[in-house]
């Protein structure tokens, strides 16, 4: 067995290009600031064995993304900044549960948390190559059905 990371990144990238609400949608933690749109980044925080899921002849996997959505914080109208970005938050939170296996390549997204944390969000700032970002990071858990063999 394997875990099919590329197919469960580019379903999660492809429900972010899809909304309509970001400029750019990209598959990794950007290195430079992004533009003064919003922009949508996806990477991997945490890869793990969901612990009450797996049975005796495999594991199944918890992996934890972080999708990160920014915006310039000194746009105008300032007002706008925190709905624009919770507007795409929404839509997001809605293809998740929508797509709750995403495609079939993963048992479910963990919205309740059955295996840790919940399907989340937090905002916050961030300070990139001198420019301050307004941010909303969402943690994203997926399990995988039976992603490594156990072998006795």
């Amino acid at each position: 067995m394997a875990l099919d990371i590329d197919s469960i990144l580019d379903r999660i990238t492809s429900h972010a290009a899809a909304s309509g609400y970001f400029e750019a949608v990209n598959g990794h933690e950007p290195k430079n600031a992004p533009g003064n749109g919003l922009t949508a980044a996806v990477w991997v925080d945490t890869v793990q064995p969901a612990v009450s899921s797996s049975g005796l002849a495999s594991s199944s996997a918890l992996l934890v993304f972080y999708v990160r959505l920014y915006t310039n914080m000194h746009q105008e109208p300032q007002d706008a900044i925190d709905p624009n970005l919770v507007k795409a938050l929404s839509a997001l939170f809605s293809a998740y549960a929508g797509d709750f296996e995403l495609g079939g390549d993963a048992r479910m997204v963990d919205l309740r948390g059955a295996e840790g944390s919940p399907l989340s969000a937090r905002a916050g700032y961030l300070n990139q190559d001198q420019r301050l970002l307004r941010v909303i990071t969402i943690t994203l858990p997926v399990i995988v059905n039976d992603a490594w063999d156990e072998v006795a």
